[in-house]
This record gives structure tokens, sequence and C-alpha cells, in this order.
């Protein structure tokens, strides 16, 4: 009898990134294979790995083939069914970044689901249309498979009221705008990690910072979130790879005002051209810029430290102290020298960093005398998704099984 299966998708505008989960004795986990299909309408590329590093499938096709979501899907699940017995997973589960003021919890996807995840395009138009796009493919091809989104947003839904809070008038909050936060399924997953490897502080005051091309931080408290940089849309916050971060909304109105962009000229600005790119002038990625021996390579690198340092002092007070801090994604698991500027900067609130142990990315960086015990933890978005996507199965035939009785 084949195992139970779980497929998690996370989908771009040009990749389809996916991991496949084998549901073992007692529902344990096993991660069977992860890959991602890349250059959707122009250079499809199919690639997958096991665990153990070695190659399932490396395949390409023209571009008019697989020149669509959808097209690129189908590529994925043919390459799949052989590999789990010619069967379908048993549930997929999709990362969406925004579950707007609906969803505050993992979710069944319907049509009616999918309409609703729909309106918060505008809020994330680089991730929302894409993380969709898939859904709506396999409700319309196999609309049998039981499918689950699982929210960047979710996790900082318990915020209190003050901290979720724009000044502007009532009706707007009542509307939505609101502060989300976001990279949720990341800091769910640190925050239980802690409890294993951090005992001493996962039920204290940690912040979380979740660096990579896009970048933000969390201040968790007692293992739940209090408090985010990121807002509204996923803009706010820390500079990123080509976002700004923190920005005065005065200069988006000299932008439509005196350079007369349209809103779609300033999105795009916004989102693509921003953050350590538009500060550089060079790159947004951290290795190139590390590499560079350019001035403003370094403004950009100090600006990236900086405004982390900024931002734990506030989420700090948010807390009303700090007793962790956690560096996690590409980023800040793998640049230590980001790592080490940052802790620099927070050595007023007791933070000691350990070079030696830096150096060699290890669990915990800081030294013993440290009053901030600092970790590097690396993160598993697709195993909380995976869980979650498996706990939705299980609800799933429970109820009907309720249903038959």
């Amino acid at each position: 009898m084949t195992a139970e299966t779980i497929l998690v998708v996370n989908a771009g505008s040009s990749s389809i990134k996916f991991q496949l989960f084998e549901v073992g004795a007692r529902d344990q986990l096993k991660r069977r294979f992860k890959g991602q299909i890349e250059g959707i309408g122009a250079h499809p590329h199919l690639i997958a790995k096991n665990p153990e590093g070695e190659l399932l499938v490396d395949e390409t096709w023209p571009g008019a083939e697989v020149n669509t979501v959808p097209a690129a899907l189908d590529k994925v699940i043919g390459f799949l069914r052989p590999q789990i017995g010619g069967k379908l997973p048993a549930v997929v589960g999709h990362r969406v970044v925004h579950g707007g003021p609906d969803y505050s919890a993992p979710t069944v996807v319907s049509e009616l689901v999918v309409d609703r995840l729909s309106r918060f395009v505008p809020l994330a138009p680089l991730h929302q249309p894409n993380n969709l796009a898939p859904i709506k493919a396999i409700l319309q091809r196999q609309p049998q498979v039981l499918q689950v989104a699982c929210f960047d947003t979710a996790f900082h839904r318990g915020h209190p009221e003050v901290a979720d809070r724009f000044a502007i008038p009532d009706a707007f909050y009542a509307e939505g705008v609101r502060r989300y936060g976001f990279h949720g399924l990341s800091y769910e997953y640190i925050a239980r990690q802690l409890r294993e490897v951090a005992p001493e502080i996962a039920g204290g005051r940690v912040v979380i910072a979740h660096l990579g091309s896009g970048a933000s931080m969390c201040a968790l408290s007692s293992g739940r979130s209090v408090e985010s940089t990121m807002g509204f849309t996923a803009l706010d916050g820390l500079p990123m790879g080509t976002r700004p971060g923190q920005l005065d909304a005065g200069v988006v109105l000299y932008l439509m005002s005196e350079k007369g962009m349209s809103a779609k000229e300033i999105e795009r600005l916004l989102y693509n051209d921003c953050g350590l790119k538009g500060l550089s002038g060079i790159s947004n990625d951290v290795r190139e810029l590390q590499a560079s021996d350019d001035p403003r390579a370094k403004l950009a690198l100090d600006y990236f430290t900086y405004r982390i340092a900024l931002f734990t002092g506030m989420l700090a007070a948010a807390m009303g102290g700090i007793d962790g801090f956690v560096f996690t994604a590409g980023i800040g698991e793998n640049a230590p020298a980001i790592r080490e500027a940052v802790a620099q900067r927070l050595t007023w609130l007791g933070l000691e960093l350990s070079s030696k142990a830096n150096a060699k990315g290890e669990l915990k960086i800081s030294r013993k005398r440290s009053l901030v015990a600092c970790y590097v933890i690396p993160t598993d978005e697709e195993l909380m998704i995976a869980e979650h996507a498996l706990d939705a199965l299980r609800s799933h035939a429970a109820g009907a099984e309720e249903k038959r009785a």
C-alpha cells in the first residue's frame, strides 16, 4: 500500500518551488524530495533532488510549451505521479502571503476562499496572484484534491489592537487597512524550534530576524508574536533586496505630484528597484555587495545592519526587554559578517558575540556571559505548511466520517 503524501507548493511569477512529504507511522512526516520548475515562459527547467542531494530529474522544454503556471504544474505532477505509485497527493499545501482580515489560520480551499483571497492582490502584488495561480489550476483540473492555504500573516493575528492600528480614521481599519506582519510561517517554525534547542529563552522575550531577499523581524513573547516590522504590505520595515522598507508616505506623494508618476510606476519602483539594489546601484544580492569594493555597496550593507539594530530596539520596547535574538533565512543563516555587524550594534543591550562560534555558524553564537542569548536557527516554512496540511487532512477525514455515521 502506497503511503499518503503531502505536496507543498510555493509559486512565484516564473517558478514553482515544491516539496513532497510522506506520512509515516503516527503521522510523522518524512521529506521525500524537493525541487522547482523555473523559467516559466522563457527557459522552463525542472529539477528535483532527494534529501541526500541525489538528482531525480533535470529536464528542460521550449518556452512556448511551458508558458503558464498551470502548464508548469502539469510538468511537476507528471514527474510526481510515478514517484508516488501513480496516485495524486492526499493533500496540497500552499504558501499564500496575505490572508487579510478574513483568515487567521490555515484554511481548506474552495472557490469562495480563492475569490476572497484575490481581493488582497493589491496588498501583495508580487506574491498573491502567483500563490493563487496553482490553487486555481488544481481546483479546475482536480477539484477532488484537498488543498490548504497557509498564510504568512496568520501567526501575527493575535497582536494587540494598539500594535495593529495605523493612526488613520477608524473606517479604514474596519475595511482591513491595518498592520498584518508577514513571514509568519517562518516565525511559527522558529518559535517551535526554540522550545527544543533553546528552552531557556523559548518562554521569554525573543527578537527573530528573518533575513532574506524579503526581510522582516518579529517580537516573540512567550512564544507568541506581539509585534512585527512589516505592516499592511510586504514593503514596510527593513530594507530588502529590492524593496525600501520603512518609507515616509510623503515620498510617495512627492513622486506623484512632483514626478508625475502613476500608481503602477510607483508600485514597480518600490517593489523592484529600491532596497539594497537601489542604495547600491549594483545588486540586490548581499554576496555580490560583500565582494564589491564600491563604497555604495558598503553603504547598502551598513544601512541594512543599522536598520536591523534600530528595529531590534523597537521590538525590545514592545516586549519590555529582550532575552534572546535569532538569525534565520538565507542571509541570517549564511552571512557571518552581517550577523557580526548587527551584533556590534547591539552591544548596548548586553549581546556579546562569540566571533569563533559565529564564523563556524554554530547554533549558539553568543558568549556564555552575554546577557542576550544569540542563535542561528535554519527555518523550514515547507515543513510548517506540510504539518498544517496534514492537520487539515485529518480534520477533513474526521468530518467526512461523522457525516457517514
